[in-house]
């Protein structure tokens, strides 16, 4: 049988820095490294102490570039293949032929670390840029080649022998370096935004913990300077109504039209609704319009602890809606919107909520039992500081956020581009 390699023509990647015009090589893995195992030999009591470390399989998974801090203690073993600077690793196995094969190139030089059981090493002879070489290993058509590999039914195998059969595209070592450096400076600028948004999300949860009062207290532990006077505490169904959501439809009645509706998920997810998440559905006249400074409660869910959250509508939109699975609350005026929509996210307030849910395998809350809620009310000026605070963390969160997708996305595209 006749090798099928790409033919020149295409070995030359859609985009590359300037100055590079050669095309491109097709080199197999297995003639420029040799492979080795993970741990063998071990049980489950041997793990979780030790001088050693090792790699875990999520840690390869999840990274091109492997994690040196995400490691697990095993006890030293000179019997054991020790990972060096420069390597790569591959899982074995998954549970989809897409997500086999994964892998990440160990660019640290700690002794006495080790592979999971569950993947192999591949130790390459300096021929590859190690930048390079973890991103090409991402790239679209590799992955595709990986996913031929796999067998298997309900899980899914590779053989190392046949990935190192596999043709991956070389390029000279200087534009390997230049494509390796970008691709390395893009996931250092995603992981800088991705820290700030884990830290700003931290921070929120502090501060939903302890700018509301805790039980049995009137005041809270944390509070902007100038305010003094203790907190009373009032029913919701004492300052609102309710409303149900869409009633009287079928599948049928969705997906298009000049409305728009409220999915369950924007509720669950978001403090304040994202007004651009919405659902087509017809107008119609005999349904609840929701209203700006409304808030929805979601009324089941799979767990007591996520039964009952809410969102704030903040947007002045005509013909929208709210989902079937939820229901509305009208305020009176006495709330500031955006201290509602943060005090019913806070501690105090969900772990009512969760007291209410009933069921066995799926649970709800009655709107009835949720209006009867003791709810922590200052006065209006010291409310509107605490949701001006909340909206402005979530604004920093947001942006920090489209950041990394930014990123992500432009991550994708160019490692779509730039090998062929």
């Amino acid at each position: 049988m006749t090798e099928q390699r790409k033919p020149e023509s295409t070995l030359k990647p859609a985009l590359r820095f300037k100055g590079f015009t050669d095309p491109w090589e097709q080199r197999k893995l297995g003639d420029h490294g040799i492979t080795y195992g993970g741990l063998s030999g071990k049980t489950k009591e041997d793990f979780g102490h030790g001088e050693a470390r090792f790699v875990p399989y999520t840690n390869v998974f999840d990274n091109p570039i492997t994690d040196s801090l995400r490691l697990e203690s095993v006890e030293v073993d000179s019997k054991q293949n020790q990972v060096k600077l420069g390597d790569v690793f591959f899982t074995v196995s998954s549970e989809t032929p897409e997500e086999v094969g994964m892998s990440s190139a160990w660019l640290s030089d700690q002794p006495n670390v080790y592979l999971n059981s569950f993947c192999f090493g591949y130790r390459q002879d300096g021929s590859f840029d190690s930048n390079y070489l973890a991103y090409m290993l991402r790239s679209k058509g590799f992955r595709e080649d990986i996913a031929l590999l796999a067998q298997g039914i309900s899980r899914f195998n590779i053989s190392k022998k046949k990935v190192m059969e596999l043709d991956v595209p070389f390029p000279k070592k200087a534009e390997q370096t230049r494509i390796g450096s970008l691709f390395r400076k893009l996931d250092s600028l995603i992981t800088l935004h991705q820290r700030k948004v884990d830290k700003l999300k931290t921070v929120k949860q502090s501060l939903l913990d302890r700018m509301f009062p805790k039980e049995d207290e009137s005041v809270p532990e944390l509070r902007f300077v100038g305010f003094t006077d203790p907190w009373e505490q009032r029913k919701l169904g004492d300052h609102g109504i309710t409303y149900g959501g869409l009633s009287g439809k079928t599948k049928e009645d969705f997906g298009h039209g000049e409305a728009r509706f409220v999915p369950y998920t924007n509720v669950f997810d978001n403090p304040i609704t994202d007004s651009l998440r919405l659902e087509s559905v017809e107008v119609d006249s005999k349904q609840n319009q929701v209203k700006l400074g409304d808030v929805f409660f979601t009324v089941s869910s799979e767990t007591p602890e996520e039964v009952g959250m809410s969102s704030a509508w903040l947007s002045d939109q005509p013909n929208v809606y709210l989902n079937s699975f939820c229901f509305g609350y009208r305020q009176d005026g006495s709330f500031d919107s955006n201290y509602l929509a943060y005090m019913l996210r806070s501690k105090g307030f969900r772990e009512d909520i969760a007291l209410l849910a009933q069921g066995i395998s799926r649970f709800n809350i009655s709107k009835k039992k949720v209006m009867e809620l003791d709810v922590p009310f200052p006065k209006k000026a010291e409310q509107t500081r605490i949701g001006s605070l909340f909206r402005k963390l979530d604004s920093l969160i947001t942006l920090h956020q489209r950041e990394v997708d930014i990123l992500k996305n432009v991550k994708q595209g160019l490692l779509d581009k730039m090998f062929v």
